[in-house]
């Protein structure tokens, strides 16, 4: 306790000097510009004072949440919660200030110096110090609510109470000239120009002009937001305010296209095995347990997955008995993507490395998404590619005792809990480990501290996270309810050509040449993806024999009927109003979003599972990052399990955002975090061969 409380009085000095450094470089800069009669001069005079008047409000409430922070972390070692979130993004902005005024200072009597190009900046500086002195009242009040070292309030406080009082946060300044602040450097640059690409799609998406005007125009429309982050700023908040689920679909089904499969396979390692196969639903038994086929909502279909090899093994599907030994190891991979989007293609640019560095057979699942199917089909499709996989082990490259890992990122992370409770309720054997990566754990909203992060983050905003909850937990009809687009009419959504062409090609690649139907009695052989490639191309000219339309293409579906380009004419008062009224509209309250409510069922929120079940857990490895709106839920989860004895481990890494394993080829933070996530599958795989082999280590087998 004294080494703790050592460390936060360090902290707590050294943040005092910052804070007290910024207030004298803003008050040198206010003294030289305060008798400039221009309006650029005397705006940055105003503007400097504005930051040294917030600099002493915030400071305060931010000294009281350090001071309490450390107690609500897991442990000493693994310092990391929503209540130290806040403080680093207070920081963050601080530190963002003090360059910005030293870059000033510098070069102020410059004859180069413009003073119209700093005013706007200094301007966001003291508006985010302003929404973030709101913010750190409403983390008082969590604070209030919460029993210590809780996370999570108490029952009789609802998200309604806090989150009506956030309509003071002024989000629109986290997303202009201040985006990022909080995460590295290589993060900044890739978080900006996703930025521009929503704001710029949003154009296209909402647009009414023809497809040859939308791809010219194009290239303004990006550099137009480039050029101005606050008209960017206010887009990408109406968008994440107004725009329906199929809006985030098909933005992040940008991913998918042909080009980025491309860049993945030139940074990416070679697999030797890279195949989209097609699961039959048929009758599978694991351990005498009979596994049932999914069928909600629309009825057995096949099930996509990937298979995913560094190089083939004897005995596998097409091999025969060529190839280097079936591996004692396999990993079953459930992709994110907010149970909206995404697929194990997306998901490749870390794949194909994790593949690479473990050397052992992945399974990537792409089960089918909401809102056209909400819970539980893909919790369905996921535990029967799990059973599947441990029944046909030898044909993915494993051995038939394979030590199984299960690992997801996101909404994949709580599908692969999911599949662990539906084992351990059927009388399954579980996997013999889960890696989950910043995983939501409780899908209601509970309001938390980390949770609040969503407000203004740029990969995640809060509106986002709400409508895919909404999508995947209440259905399409449910999910369109007070959605920009239903509220304006039978207005058609325009996306543009490429886009498209990325729907139909997903779909094709996932029913087409490229795709093997297994069964028990026709195996087709598995090719590299360069041989498939080439094989392809030759057989272009033969008809394919149709298939049954697997669960994956009614995202396909959703999109070509939401993104196609109509040659009938249309009036603009069709379209352009959609678009307009993304300009114009006011931020709105973030209760707003909370019109529907997630039934406590376990398999939604394995948080609620009872602790005697919990008990039976294998061992978990949790990666989090400290700016993720998910941070608490993986920071109580892992206290919960570790209270009830089950081997859990709890990684938080700085300067990352939500869903930074898709950065990895991009951001070398981000890459030595996707390491770090081999390395803990790796000790999963090592503890799991502990527990099938005592004799070799007796002392082991207990250590968490």
């Amino acid at each position: 306790m004294s080494s703790t409380k050592t460390e936060t009085e360090c902290l707590e000095s050294s943040a005092n000097v910052m804070y007290q450094a910024l207030s004298e470089l803003c008050k040198n800069n206010a003294a030289f510009f305060q008798h400039d009669d221009t309006e650029s001069g005397q705006r940055l005079y105003a503007g400097f004072l504005a930051v040294m008047d917030h600099v002493e409000v915030v400071g305060p409430l931010v000294e009281k949440v350090r001071k309490v922070a450390p107690q609500y972390d897991l442990d000493v070692r693994t310092p990391g919660n929503g209540y130290r979130s806040f403080v680093v993004m207070v920081d963050s902005c601080v530190t963002h200030c003090m360059k910005l005024n030293k870059e000033i200072c510098s070069s102020r009597d410059s004859i180069l110096f413009r003073k119209s190009a700093y005013v706007r900046k200094v301007e966001s500086c003291g508006q985010v110090l302003a929404s973030l002195g709101t913010v750190a009242r409403h983390i008082h009040t969590l604070l209030s609510w919460s029993p210590p070292g809780e996370l999570f309030p108490a029952d009789k406080h609802s998200p309604e109470e806090l989150l009506r009082q956030a309509e003071n946060v002024n989000m629109y300044c986290f997303y202009g000239y201040c985006l990022g602040l909080q995460f590295c450097e290589s993060m900044r640059s890739c978080l900006k120009f996703i930025s521009i690409c929503m704001a710029s799609f949003s154009e296209i998406y909402y647009g009414n002009d023809g497809s040859w005007f939308k791809a010219a125009s194009s290239l303004w429309t990006g550099g137009k937001f480039a050029v101005d982050p606050e008209l960017r700023a206010r887009r990408i908040v109406n968008i994440s305010q107004h725009a329906s689920v199929d809006f985030c679909k098909s933005f992040w089904l940008l991913a998918e296209t042909e080009i980025m499969a491309r860049m993945q396979g030139v940074v990416g390692p070679s697999m030797a095995v890279n195949q989209v196969m097609l699961l039959p639903p048929e009758p599978l038994n694991v351990s005498g347990v009979a596994v049932p086929v999914p069928t909600a909502h629309f009825g057995p279909r096949p099930l996509p997955v990937r298979l995913l090899l560094a190089r083939k093994r004897a005995g596998m599907v097409g091999s025969g008995a060529t190839g280097s030994q079936p591996s004692s190891q396999l990993v079953v991979h459930l992709h994110g993507g907010g149970f909206v989007a995404q697929s194990s293609r997306s998901h490749a640019s870390y794949l194909r490395e994790w593949v690479a560095r473990l050397d052992v057979p992945f399974l990537s699942v792409d089960y089918s998404l909401a809102p056209d199917a909400p819970f539980p089909r893909a919790l369905e499709e996921a535990l029967y590619a799990y059973c599947w996989a441990r029944t046909h082990a030898r044909m993915l490259g494993a051995a038939d005792d394979a030590q199984i890992i299960m690992a997801g990122d996101s909404a994949g992370g709580n599908l692969c809990l999911g599949v662990t409770l539906k084992c351990l309720e059927l009388g399954i054997p579980p996997p013999s480990g889960l890696f989950l990566a910043y995983v939501p754990v409780l899908l209601s909203f509970v309001p938390s501290p980390s949770r609040l992060l969503c407000l203004f983050d740029p990969l995640l905003p809060f509106g986002f996270m709400m409508r895919c909850l909404k999508a995947y937990t209440c259905g399409r009809a449910d999910a369109e309810s007070g959605a920009m687009e239903s509220d304006l009419g039978d207005t058609e959504s325009v996306c543009d050509d490429a886009t498209d062409h990325a729907a139909r090609e997903s779909a094709a690649s996932l029913s087409g040449n490229d795709t093997d139907t297994l069964t028990a009695g026709s195996l087709t052989s598995l090719q590299p993806e360069c041989e498939q490639q080439g094989l392809q191309q030759q057989q272009q000219h033969l008809p394919s024999p149709p298939l049954p339309s697997p669960p994956q293409q009614q995202q396909n579906n959703a999109n070509e009927s939401l993104c196609r380009t109509t040659n009938h004419s249309r009036s603009p008062a069709d379209v352009n109003p959609i678009n307009m009224s993304l300009d114009s509209m006011m931020q709105r309250s973030p209760s707003a979003e909370l019109c529907f409510t997630v039934p406590p069922d376990p398999l939604l929120s394995p948080y609620l599972t009872s602790d005697s079940t919990l008990q039976k857990f294998p061992p978990v490895g949790i990666m989090s990052v400290e700016m993720d709106p998910c941070l608490d839920d993986c920071v109580m989860f892992a206290r919960k399990l570790r209270n009830l004895d089950v081997p859990v481990t709890l990684d938080v890494l700085p300067g990352l955002p939500h869903g930074f394993l898709n950065f990895s080829p991009l951001s070398k933070e981000a890459h030595s975090g996707s390491m770090l996530c081999v390395q803990r599958i790796q000790q999963l795989f090592d503890k799991a061969s502990r527990s099938a082999s005592p004799s070799l280590s007796p002392s082991s087998s207990s250590t968490s």
